[in-house]
């Protein structure tokens, strides 16, 4: 991949429970020159979580005099605690001429939206809200009050999901990495595309069917036998 291509910025969010991590570390594994954004955050290390892998772990006043450095692309209070994307991920990915993924809930999104307009925003759902609160009380990490407050939480999310790009149901494991990485192979086909090429590529998703159906049905309308009593 040439370094003086923009790098892709991959938007990943998911209601806790939905698999997404999972889906995360195949990918990486999976996908060449794509670059894994670690966040970082002020709250304690869970089970075998460690600094530098899962997140970076830092005290309260460090992430507040990153902030007021301007050193995220995106942070934000959860449940108490701040979370928040290092702008250093995104030059460093750019130097090595990879993408960049970046794990990050709605509310991250939205910013990271805001500020790169161009990145692919994927959004991970589990099949169904009882599948997701199996998958919450099995990994027996987070006391009764921390899995509802997850859940309730959860309920609000999914309601973000029409800001997304992309959708990928996480019923079946292998066909959601498959996804995954079809979007992130389609997506580096069209930046590769000259300018002409794209225009030719959207002109015509255009007249997909998924694209132009609100525009058919007033037509489809219009060709409609009037009613018997209508026509008298």
């Amino acid at each position: 991949m040439s370094p003086s291509r923009k790098p892709i910025v991959y938007i990943i969010s998911a209601p806790s429970g939905s698999g997404k991590s999972t889906l995360v570390n195949k990918l990486l594994k999976l996908v060449p020159n794509l670059d894994f954004s670690i966040s970082y955050t002020t709250r304690p290390p869970r089970g075998a979580e460690k600094n530098g892998k899962q997140y970076h772990f830092v005290p309260r006043q460090q992430f507040e005099r990153m902030i007021q450095a301007g050193e995220f692309l995106e942070h934000a209070d959860v449940f108490g605690n701040y979370y928040g994307t290092a702008r250093r991920f995104l030059g460093e990915a750019e130097q090595k001429g990879h993408d960049l993924l970046l794990d990050i809930d709605v509310q991250g999104a939205a910013q990271i939206k805001q500020n790169l307009p161009d990145g692919v925003s994927i959004f991970i759902l589990a099949p169904d809200f009882k599948t997701l609160e199996l998958r919450l009380r099995h990994r027996s990490e987070d006391e009764e009050e921390v899995i509802q407050r997850r859940l309730a939480t959860a309920r609000r999310e999914i309601e973000n999901y029409d800001k997304y790009n992309y959708i990928v149901i996480n019923d079946d494991l292998k066909e959601s990495v498959e996804c995954l990485m079809s979007i992130v192979q389609v997506e580096r086909l069209r930046r590769s595309l000259s300018q002409e090429e794209r225009r030719i590529v959207d002109l015509a998703d255009r007249c997909r069917l998924t694209n132009i159906s609100k525009r058919i049905q007033p037509i489809l309308a219009s060709f409609r036998e009037p009613p018997p009593s209508a026509r008298s």
